[in-house]
Protein backbone atom coordinates (compact mmCIF):
# COMPACT_ATOMS: atom_id res chain seq x y z
CA UNK A 1 0.00 0.00 0.00
CA UNK A 2 1.41 3.43 -1.00
CA UNK A 3 1.64 6.50 1.15
CA UNK A 4 -1.04 9.17 1.01
CA UNK A 5 0.43 12.31 -0.50
CA UNK A 6 -0.98 15.78 0.11
CA UNK A 7 -2.46 15.82 -3.40
CA UNK A 8 -4.29 12.54 -2.83
CA UNK A 9 -5.66 13.83 0.47
CA UNK A 10 -6.85 17.06 -1.16
CA UNK A 11 -8.52 15.06 -3.93
CA UNK A 12 -10.16 12.90 -1.27
CA UNK A 13 -11.60 16.09 0.23
CA UNK A 14 -13.10 17.31 -3.04
CA UNK A 15 -14.39 13.80 -3.79
CA UNK A 16 -16.08 13.73 -0.37
CA UNK A 17 -17.77 17.08 -1.06
CA UNK A 18 -18.87 16.03 -4.54
CA UNK A 19 -20.19 12.74 -3.12
CA UNK A 20 -22.29 14.66 -0.59
CA UNK A 21 -23.63 16.85 -3.41
CA UNK A 22 -24.47 13.78 -5.49
CA UNK A 23 -26.43 12.35 -2.56
CA UNK A 24 -28.41 15.59 -2.22
CA UNK A 25 -29.08 15.73 -5.96
CA UNK A 26 -30.08 12.08 -6.03
CA UNK A 27 -32.57 12.65 -3.21
CA UNK A 28 -34.04 15.98 -4.35
CA UNK A 29 -33.45 16.03 -8.11
CA UNK A 30 -33.48 19.29 -10.09
CA UNK A 31 -36.06 22.05 -9.75
CA UNK A 32 -35.61 23.47 -6.26
CA UNK A 33 -34.21 26.86 -5.32
CA UNK A 34 -30.52 27.10 -4.50
CA UNK A 35 -31.36 27.72 -0.81
CA UNK A 36 -33.00 24.27 -0.60
CA UNK A 37 -29.87 22.54 -1.92
CA UNK A 38 -27.70 24.61 0.39
CA UNK A 39 -29.68 23.59 3.46
CA UNK A 40 -29.79 19.93 2.40
CA UNK A 41 -26.05 19.94 1.68
CA UNK A 42 -25.31 21.30 5.16
CA UNK A 43 -27.17 18.29 6.60
CA UNK A 44 -25.37 15.87 4.29
CA UNK A 45 -21.91 17.32 5.04
CA UNK A 46 -22.63 17.15 8.76
CA UNK A 47 -23.73 13.50 8.52
CA UNK A 48 -20.56 12.67 6.58
CA UNK A 49 -18.34 14.49 9.12
CA UNK A 50 -17.07 16.93 6.49
CA UNK A 51 -16.01 20.11 8.31
CA UNK A 52 -17.60 23.22 6.80
CA UNK A 53 -18.52 26.84 7.32
CA UNK A 54 -21.72 28.01 5.65
CA UNK A 55 -22.07 31.45 4.00
CA UNK A 56 -18.43 32.24 4.76
CA UNK A 57 -17.42 35.89 4.31
CA UNK A 58 -14.26 36.35 2.25
CA UNK A 59 -12.55 39.75 2.55
CA UNK A 60 -11.51 41.73 -0.54
CA UNK A 61 -8.37 43.85 -0.56
CA UNK A 62 -7.42 46.82 -2.72
CA UNK A 63 -3.84 48.08 -2.55
CA UNK A 64 -3.34 46.27 0.71
CA UNK A 65 -6.46 47.70 2.35
CA UNK A 66 -9.48 45.60 3.23
CA UNK A 67 -12.67 46.84 1.62
CA UNK A 68 -16.00 47.00 3.43
CA UNK A 69 -17.47 44.91 0.62
CA UNK A 70 -16.87 41.18 0.83
CA UNK A 71 -17.67 37.99 -1.03
CA UNK A 72 -19.84 35.34 0.56
CA UNK A 73 -19.09 31.75 -0.40
CA UNK A 74 -21.90 29.23 0.05
CA UNK A 75 -19.52 26.89 1.89
CA UNK A 76 -15.88 26.56 2.79
CA UNK A 77 -15.12 22.91 3.52
CA UNK A 78 -12.02 21.56 5.26
CA UNK A 79 -11.00 25.25 5.62
CA UNK A 80 -9.46 24.80 2.17
CA UNK A 81 -12.18 24.33 -0.48
CA UNK A 82 -14.63 27.02 -1.57
CA UNK A 83 -17.95 25.43 -2.59
CA UNK A 84 -20.38 27.47 -4.67
CA UNK A 85 -23.83 26.08 -5.45
CA UNK A 86 -26.13 26.94 -8.34
CA UNK A 87 -29.58 25.73 -9.35
CA UNK A 88 -29.65 26.73 -13.02
CA UNK A 89 -30.49 25.18 -16.38
CA UNK A 90 -26.79 25.50 -17.31
CA UNK A 91 -23.54 26.96 -16.03
CA UNK A 92 -21.96 29.90 -17.81
CA UNK A 93 -18.55 31.55 -17.75
CA UNK A 94 -19.78 34.17 -15.29
CA UNK A 95 -20.33 31.43 -12.69
CA UNK A 96 -16.79 30.14 -13.13
CA UNK A 97 -15.53 33.72 -12.87
CA UNK A 98 -17.39 34.10 -9.57
CA UNK A 99 -15.51 31.17 -8.02
CA UNK A 100 -12.22 32.35 -9.52
CA UNK A 101 -12.77 35.74 -7.88
CA UNK A 102 -13.52 34.01 -4.56
CA UNK A 103 -10.21 32.18 -4.88
CA UNK A 104 -8.39 35.41 -5.73
CA UNK A 105 -9.90 37.16 -2.72
CA UNK A 106 -8.97 34.39 -0.30
CA UNK A 107 -5.90 32.35 0.53
CA UNK A 108 -7.83 29.26 -0.55
CA UNK A 109 -6.47 27.43 -3.60
CA UNK A 110 -9.31 25.05 -4.51
CA UNK A 111 -12.91 25.67 -5.48
CA UNK A 112 -15.89 23.60 -6.54
CA UNK A 113 -18.73 24.96 -8.65
CA UNK A 114 -21.80 22.71 -8.48
CA UNK A 115 -25.06 22.97 -10.40
CA UNK A 116 -28.11 21.18 -9.02
CA UNK A 117 -30.49 22.54 -11.69
CA UNK A 118 -29.85 19.88 -14.32
CA UNK A 119 -30.95 16.23 -14.59
CA UNK A 120 -27.40 15.15 -13.68
CA UNK A 121 -25.33 17.08 -11.11
CA UNK A 122 -22.77 19.29 -12.85
CA UNK A 123 -19.52 20.16 -11.14
CA UNK A 124 -16.24 21.85 -11.94
CA UNK A 125 -13.03 21.87 -9.92
CA UNK A 126 -11.13 25.14 -10.02
CA UNK A 127 -7.57 25.54 -8.76
CA UNK A 128 -5.96 28.87 -7.92
CA UNK A 129 -2.72 29.25 -9.82
CA UNK A 130 -0.03 31.89 -10.09
CA UNK A 131 -1.65 33.04 -13.35
CA UNK A 132 -4.71 34.16 -11.35
CA UNK A 133 -2.55 36.71 -9.58
CA UNK A 134 -0.63 38.05 -12.58
CA UNK A 135 -1.62 41.49 -13.74
CA UNK A 136 -1.10 42.46 -17.36
CA UNK A 137 0.84 45.65 -17.99
CA UNK A 138 -0.81 45.99 -21.40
Amino acid sequence: MGTNTGTEQRDAQTFAIIGACMAVHSELGPGFLEAVYQEALAIELEERNVPFEREKHLPIFYRGRQLKTHYQADFVCYASVIVELKALSSLEGVHQAQVINYLKASVIERGLLLNFGTAKLEYQRLIRSASFDKRSAE
